[in-house]
């Protein structure tokens, strides 16, 4: 046998902030190989928050200190190529262009017949004109993601939507997202939480504030589970730009006293762990981690139907429930959980069962797989 050659692979991302991919792919370089693979990370912009928590032997810079107003129109201006050539300055056997847009519009500029490009797609864009928006235009968009030798999805969903508006026919897979479950279920004993002791059930959403989580509408299911005299406390993990309007409502409609925005927390999964319900109300997804993580922590969820879904909580409700994505379904599905008799224990069990399924080293060993075979 000869030695292993090791491989030197570069994850190219917009940046590494506070969103769910970013945070996977910090799981993830954290725990591949480090004797078969030589990794670097480099980010568009840095300061991002999960900057970090990278373990010291991964190589990571920025191309820029912080991100600039304007700036992807911009880096519409250059050329692939040269982007290319301005933000990658060293030869790598792999580059992955990890998020959809400016990342695999710079990636695709690599002039190298030698290396290997891999974009990774997270998130199910539904339309032509929301896929090509990072490019100068449709035919470029396209040009850029037939160049990559191998597409991955974060899901079937993602995978089908992306192939759809592309008809593309290109080799494209899925892999699901790394998260760390040791690390996780560690991390959820911590028992510094700011929960109102008010004896209602704790239900909890996590993500940024941002129009595509749907935190509008989880509002007014609250609103009527509450105006219907159901014990239940909404508590809200996250921060972003809807912030200061999610407040407003709050306390225009007198929700204070069972909805609370907790803000930031490095440590979410001590607040999940410690919840009766993972509540999702997205209008899109990508492949949910902080689902995932309600699974791993044994915390039952309830969903609307966006991508991925279904794959983690089965067909037909075995593993969570998935409710048609729309206001009036979630309150429906939220409402049922909490009025059938052990239905919440019963699904507690299922998750933590399910959750073994997101191992840290399943989804780390498929992605070397893939990476080794290129």
């Amino acid at each position: 046998m000869g030695t292993c050659i090791m491989k030197k692979v570069l994850f190219f991302i917009h940046d590494l902030g506070q969103g769910g991919a970013e945070k996977v792919l910090v799981n993830l370089v954290n725990n591949m190989d480090s004797t078969k693979f030589d990794i670097s990370v480099i980010s568009i912009f840095g300061g991002g928050v999960n900057e970090q928590f990278l373990k010291p032997h991964i190589k990571y810079r920025s191309v820029f200190k912080k991100a600039f107003p304007a700036n992807s129109k911009i880096m519409k201006l250059s050329t692939p190529k040269f982007l290319h050539k301005f933000c990658i300055k060293e030869h790598y056997d792999i580059e992955v262009s990890y998020l959809e847009g400016p990342s695999a519009r710079i990636i695709s500029g690599c002039p190298d017949k030698d290396t290997k490009l891999v974009s990774w797609i997270h998130v199910e864009q539904h339309r032509m004109k929301t896929l090509a928006s990072s490019f100068r235009n449709e035919n470029e968009a396209i040009r850029c993601y037939n160049r990559f030798d191998r597409t991955v999805c974060v899901s079937e969903f993602v995978k089908n939507d992306f192939s759809t508006i592309l008809n593309f026919k290109k080799p494209i897979g899925v892999l699901y997202n790394t998260v760390e479950s040791d690390f996780i279920r560690k991390s959820a004993e911590d028992t510094d939480v700011k929960f109102v002791d008010d004896n209602k059930l704790k239900l909890i959403a996590v993500g940024t504030l941002k129009q595509s989580k749907g935190y509008v509408r989880l509002l007014k299911v609250l609103k009527k589970l509450n105006d219907e005299k159901y014990p239940v406390h909404l508590y809200i993990l996250g921060i972003g730009p809807m912030q200061e309007e999610l407040a407003n409502i709050i306390q225009k409609d007198n929700m204070t006293d069972y909805v609370t925005l907790l803000g930031y927390d490095t440590n979410p999964y001590k607040y999940v762990s410690k919840s009766d319900l993972f509540v999702c109300a997205s209008f899109a997804e990508g492949f949910s981690t902080a689902a995932t993580e309600a699974l791993i922590v044994g915390t039952p969820v309830v969903t609307v139907e966006v991508s991925g879904m279904k794959e983690m909580l089965g067909e037909n409700n075995e593993y969570g429930i998935v409710t048609e994505n729309s206001e009036e379904a979630l309150y429906e599905g939220i409402k049922n959980i909490l009025t059938t008799d052990d239905m919440l224990a019963d699904y507690a069990k299922r998750a933590k069962e399910r959750g073994k399924y997101f191992s840290t080293e399943n989804t780390v060993k498929a992605v070397e797989d893939m990476l080794s075979v290129l």
